[in-house]
């Protein structure tokens, strides 16, 4: 790349031919330079070494068809030449003992390795990336009409990502970020691992802004969702995570949203717990921005799907976290996502359900569902706490007008997991009866006529385990819809796990004639043959009841 200062030539103005023809010339005066200097032996030996490797180097260059061509190979030349000038400037100082002192000689000597080990290195990447085999327009030109071009030149932009010193790679970084913005799909076609490991790289650059601007990339190509198996396989993890937990305001909202997306993956989402990216994640939750809190709680979601490593969240803090989420989360998606995380971190563990109760989890969930659009990620995280607490505080802190309020206005699986809770609950006569009494009956009718099958099951069961208090039979027999849904149930096909538990409620309703002539009528005989065949339990009896009952109304027309 071209460096900054007096002696440096810009490289537009010279063709990349006779900037090999420059460098040609000098590798051979530097090594002479170099071979001839007596004091600092061994830094001396470490350039003359890289020295003796340029030859090669410029002729892989020079050996290509189209290196002629290229910008960013005459810019390399230029680098070369400049550093081969430095070699013998400083030769020339060591030999004269011209300098201000040792350690500074030293340091300028460990600087010029660098460089020369720089231009050794991007000499190599220029052909590996294969850039060298397009001919570059200027990139406003590129953008215009021709998607080919275009390529060719996020092609050697990416490249410049690789190639040189930081400050160079901070500008192509600038250009990239906006022409991601206006071209995303042309950088994803030609998008490499190299390119990838090359931006990961600069996330760990000494510049603040450096760092800021390369997360702002990977973020895209995460959320792009196309790139996520070589970000994490070529190591963004572990610098990522640094940048949540002490990045910029900007830095920090980049890279929690790219764990968001990262973390939906199981196998990233224990990477990102080994490699403790949690008690960073609940941090943002508890201090951070509104967008950077609710990536980060919907990161920590995404992770607590994962059996295995919930006892660690548990152990970080995060159930008093999404608990604190649910009643105080700036954005409603921090919300949504807390209660996703409360419903993953009490599925199947007794021990992280009786925590979240003792945090005040159920009182929050509750006060959740108060909203106009119940979610269902609060109604089964509830559904998966009653076991855990006693009836009779659960009806003490408003429970069941919730379920009456998401049987009313939730979406078909907050319905589904109000069913579900309705049907852990009821355990006893009295509560039964509430249930009844709150209303929640009609509901449950109407849910027969989901277009799911489980809703229409679960629903069915919720009924069938109301019916045996008097006055919730009396409810569903007076409702007009109540007979004909459940009978449609008793589809005998193996798709619908509903008919069991349509067949017990119809037993129950059987015992009203009223109901049993609206069996009749509805087809309920012929199916309930076909599953006494099957040998569903209590369709026999059933079906003699109500071939009894079509006998004694034959006779008593006659």
């Amino acid at each position: 790349m071209v460096e900054e200062g007096e002696k440096i030539v810009d490289a537009q103005q010279q063709s990349a031919v006779e900037c090999l023809s420059q460098a040609r010339e000098l590798v051979p005066k530097a090594l002479e330079s170099a071979r001839a200097i007596k004091n600092f032996p061994g830094r001396w030996k470490t350039i003359i070494s890289k020295l003796e490797n340029m030859p090669s180097r410029l002729s892989d260059l020079s050996s290509h068809p189209c290196f002629s061509k290229n910008a960013l190979c005459r810019e390399q030349l230029q680098a070369v030449t400049n550093s081969l000038i430095e070699t013998i400037e400083l030769a020339d100082c060591c030999m004269k003992n011209r300098f201000t002192g040792k350690l500074q000689m030293q340091s300028d000597l460990d600087a010029l390795a660098a460089k020369l080990d720089l231009n050794l290195r991007d000499c190599g990447l220029l052909i590996k990336t294969g850039v060298l085999g397009e001919a570059t327009l200027p990139l406003s030109v590129a953008r215009a009409t021709e998607p080919d071009v275009a390529s060719w030149n996020i092609r050697e932009l990416l490249a410049r990502l690789q190639i040189g010193h930081l400050e160079a790679k901070h500008r192509a970084l600038d250009i990239l970020v906006d022409v991601m913005k206006e071209d995303e799909k042309n950088v994803l076609s030609v998008m490499g691992r190299s390119n990838i490991s090359a931006l990961i790289q600069l996330l760990t650059a000494t510049s603040p802004r450096i760092r800021e601007k390369a997360v702002t990339v990977i973020c895209s190509l995460a959320e792009s969702g196309s790139c996520e198996n070589l970000l994490v396989s070529e190591g963004v993890l572990p610098p990522i995570i640094r940048l949540v937990e002490s990045g910029s305001s900007v830095g920090k909202e980049k890279a929690t949203i790219s764990l968001q997306r990262l973390s939906m993956s199981s196998e990233t989402a224990r990477s990102i717990v080994g490699h403790g990216g949690v008690r960073p994640l609940i941090d943002i939750c508890r201090m951070g921005e509104s967008v950077s809190q609710a990536a980060a709680a919907g990161a920590l979601k995404n992770i607590s799907a994962v059996p295995e490593v919930r006892q660690n969240l548990a152990e970080e803090g995060i159930i008093k976290v999404m608990v604190n989420l649910l009643d105080c989360g700036i954005l409603l998606g921090s919300k949504e996502y807390a209660a996703e995380c409360l419903q993953n971190l009490t599925t199947s563990n007794e021990n992280l359900r009786r925590a979240v109760v003792a945090e005040g989890g159920i009182r929050s969930l509750l006060s959740y569902l108060d909203g106009p659009l119940p979610q269902e990620s609060a109604v089964a995280a509830l559904r998966n706490l009653v076991s855990a607490v006693s009836l009779e505080r659960l009806v003490a802190l408003g429970l069941l007008p919730r379920l009456l309020h998401v049987l009313k206005a939730g979406s078909l699986g907050a319905q589904q997991a109000a069913a579900s809770a309705i049907c852990r609950i009821c355990s006893s006569v009295e509560v039964k009866k509430m249930v009844g009494e709150v209303g929640c009956i009609p509901f449950l009718i109407k849910m027969l006529e989901a277009k799911t099958n489980s809703a229409r099951e679960i629903a069915a069961q919720a009924i069938c385990y109301l019916l045996n208090v008097p006055q919730n039979s009396r409810e569903v027999k007076k409702d007009e819809k109540s007979v004909p849904n459940l009978v449609q149930l008793l589809d005998p096909s193996p798709q619908n796990t509903a008919k069991k538990y349509a067949v017990s409620c119809l037993g129950s309703l059987s015992s009203s004639k009223r109901c049993k002539k609206l069996m009749i009528s509805y087809g309920a005989i012929g199916y309930l043959k076909k599953l006494s065949e099957m040998e569903i339990p209590g369709a026999k009896k059933l079906l003699e009841k109500l071939e009894r009952g079509k006998l004694r109304s034959l006779f008593s027309r006659k």
